[in-house]
């Protein structure tokens, strides 16, 4: 069974929607404008991808309580949009709901403690339920009205491709006719302070693939596709926007934080989702990298790359200079950008690119180009070596 894409929203610093997404990355104008200071961190002065409303703003706008935390917040709102688009009745479908995500509502519990250790009747404890993972995923699925199934992954950076990739699953197995996948995070300071004690941050505008990169920058936002079985995009006439058409997740085994250098994960990952669809890897167009710009990213997914497409490599770009690293939505808002990057049949620029890195030699597209694409992927490498790939095919 075929599983179609009828419908996507995305939210990010760079645009509130796909439309104004697809504009920034075509006009090369990156979201990357706040700073670390701006969140109570114990840290120096970061670059941040910071989406520009206040949570109050921000419920407003999704039409929900002000009390959701704000990984919920720029969840629905994706969420929404693409639901919106799908133009579809989810009531008369088994219809679901998988969602990734990394910090959940840790946004709202650091604002919960600052409270309470400064007043021990501040703080409102009947809320904490609303900061598990598990429940943002649920206070989404409930606005959109997919609740026939409804669960949370967390695979640390690959989480919202991993979602994607088991609900193509869900609906291939007959056990839903339309399903809401990707993911979901916002920044907070458990996050940059962590990233930061790993030195894992740039605190220039980060360089994916260039030999001068130094780090990531981290970023907030949300990315969902609608997926659909072959039979309800038939009877609805939906017009979908591709197929996905490969998906695979793949195991590094090489370290907690880091990635082997031969890219063992990335390959495996890649390899997987091509034969899934069963293509030749020449017969991708596109790929967007995960390409964090770390030291060892970058190096790994580019050697990764090197083994796979030994004789012609694909045009290749990372779209983190733009969005910053969204943790467990990153997989989300790239599938997102993947599928507009096919459907539009154009390559995505990387920004801040000049130097290729030593050993690879690998250069990404550093304008937006029209080409023909049919086959296009998106990689997802996230800690513990949890590599996922998705493929994504013109119809």
């Amino acid at each position: 069974m075929k599983v179609f894409i009828a419908g996507m929203g995305v939210f990010t610093a760079s645009g509130e929607n796909c439309s104004g997404n697809l504009s920034a990355l075509l006009e090369k104008r990156h979201g990357i404008h706040a700073s670390s200071r701006d969140i109570d961190t114990l840290m120096g002065d970061f670059p941040i991808a910071k989406i520009a409303y206040t949570n109050n703003e921000l419920a407003a706008k999704a039409g929900v309580s002000t009390s959701w935390p704000r990984t919920a917040l720029l969840g629905v709102i994706a969420a929404q949009e693409a639901t919106a688009s799908s133009g579809l009745d989810f009531t008369k479908y088994r219809a679901g709901f998988i969602s990734g995500t990394t910090v959940g509502g840790m946004d709202s519990t650091e604002n919960f403690f600052y409270s309470y250790s400064k007043n021990k009747t501040a703080g409102h404890i009947s809320q904490i339920i609303n900061h598990e993972c598990g429940k943002i995923s649920h206070l989404i699925a409930e606005n959109i009205q997919a609740k026939d199934f409804v669960t949370t992954l967390n695979t640390a950076c690959s989480s919202a491709a991993n979602a994607i990739a088991f609900a193509t699953r869900m609906i291939k197995t007959g056990r839903l006719d339309i399903a809401v996948a990707g993911g979901t995070d916002a920044l907070t300071a458990f996050t940059l302070n962590g990233f930061n004690t790993l030195l894992l941050l740039d605190d220039e505008l980060c360089r994916p693939f260039d030999a001068r990169r130094k780090g990531l920058n981290l970023g907030e936002g949300a990315g969902y596709l609608v997926l659909v079985s072959e039979e309800i995009a038939r009877q609805n006439n939906c017009p979908v926007m591709a197929e996905v058409s490969g998906y695979a997740n793949a195991s590094d085994s090489f370290h907690q934080t880091t990635l082997s250098d031969e890219g063992n994960g990335p390959y495996l990952a890649m390899e997987s989702a091509i034969k899934m669809a069963g293509l030749s890897a020449y017969d991708v167009g596109y790929i967007n990298l995960h390409g964090t710009a770390t030291p060892n990213n970058d190096l790994s997914e580019g050697n990764a790359i090197l083994r796979l497409f030994t004789d012609k490599i694909p045009a290749v770009s990372s779209t983190k200079s733009y969005t910053g690293h969204t943790l467990g939505a990153s997989g989300g808002i790239e599938a997102v950008y993947s599928v507009l990057a096919l459907f539009n049949q154009t390559t995505l620029p990387n920004l801040r690119f000049e130097i290729s890195m030593p050993g690879t030699e690998l250069i990404p597209e550093t304008e937006a180009r029209k080409i023909e694409l049919r086959h296009v992927l998106s990689n997802s490498f996230g800690f513990g070596g949890n590599c996922c790939s998705l493929l994504f095919s013109k119809v």
